[in-house]
């Protein structure tokens, strides 16, 4: 089977607005404007490595939507499922400047967006068809329930089709009525996928299990091909259900500038490697590289590499 894309994903970007001073944003008075979403980030750092990419979405018919629209064509990636939507606007989100390796804060104004009416309606059969891969985030299932049927919807089209998909948890438990609806909609959806890439605390969230190899069994039991768990300071942990396994040393970096984006970066290192054939062990050191540059630079994608970059890394 040809495929024109190698990975297609869905989820929800916004007009994002770095304070360029630090402290409290109430306090800021100056900000850069990026393009923000976990899907994206993935996205962007796909089509850097040389991957053909298509992202699903809705964006707003206002400045925001056109602002996101024109960053996707500046980075390569296929737009032909984004919607422009004129009755609902795209999502924004304000972002503390942190230089000490906190986690910054972020204020997100996006109930009602564009986005968060993605459903099923949204699936262009062709398209996903086109896509070797595909790729899911927890934030794109905690939008709303109609964006959540969408993932559902295409999980299941793309695996009876033999396609191979990944699933990052991304948990946002303010999104989620409770917590328990949480773990039996994303572990709905983690079981779908054939790499599962949680966080060690998401994983103890998700399946009740404290140690790596346990949250690993528990998906592996029920037919998940490999999960690759971020231990944080530790680096990551893998297991595949062949029976490879083992941990992967940390990148150490002199300064952590930004901790957002650096799980989207690990992502970007895994499933493209994993899509060009490298073991797992070496898909983990990929994620492990990207995610160590993702962190010493400001911002979401910035420290996503080309291919060329990624050689010096």
């Amino acid at each position: 089977m040809h495929n024109a894309l190698d990975v297609i994903t869905l989820g929800e970007a916004m007009a994002m607005f770095v304070a360029t001073e630090t402290g409290d944003l109430a306090g800021a008075g100056h900000f850069i404007k990026r393009a923000a979403g976990a899907e994206l980030n993935v996205a962007t750092g796909l089509a850097r490595l040389g991957l053909k990419v298509s992202w699903v979405s809705r964006v707003g018919d206002d400045s925001f939507g056109r602002f996101i629209l024109n960053t996707l064509r500046k980075e390569g990636i296929d737009t032909a499922g984004v919607t422009l939507d004129t009755r609902y606007p795209t999502g924004f989100q304000l972002k503390s400047k942190c230089d000490d390796g906190t986690d910054p804060i972020v204020e997100y104004f996006r109930k009602g967006s564009a986005a968060s009416h993605l459903s099923p309606e949204d699936f262009n059969a062709a398209l996903f068809s086109d896509a070797r891969h595909l790729h899911m985030s927890g934030v794109a299932a905690a939008i709303s329930t109609t964006s959540y049927a969408l993932l559902e919807h295409a999980a299941k089209a793309m695996k009876s089709q033999g396609k191979t998909l990944s699933f990052d948890p991304n948990l946002r438990p303010v999104l989620w009525k409770s917590e328990a609806e949480m773990v039996e909609k994303l572990n709905a959806l983690a079981l779908q996928a054939d790499w599962v890439l949680p966080g060690l605390k998401e994983g103890v969230i998700l399946t009740g299990q404290q140690t790596p190899e346990g949250i690993a069994d528990f998906y592996l039991q029920r037919g998940v091909k490999a999960v690759i768990i971020k231990t944080g300071p530790d680096g990551a942990w893998f297991k595949a259900a062949d029976g490879q396994q083992g941990a992967v040393a940390p990148i150490i970096v002199e300064k952590v500038v930004d901790t957002v984006g650096a799980g989207d970066g690990f992502a970007v290192g895994v499933i493209s490697a994993l899509l060009e054939g490298k073991t797992l062990h070496d898909a983990v050191r990929r994620g492990n590289a990207i995610g160590a540059r993702a962190i010493q630079v400001p911002g979401d994608s910035e420290g996503l590499p080309t291919r060329a970059e990624l050689g010096a890394l």
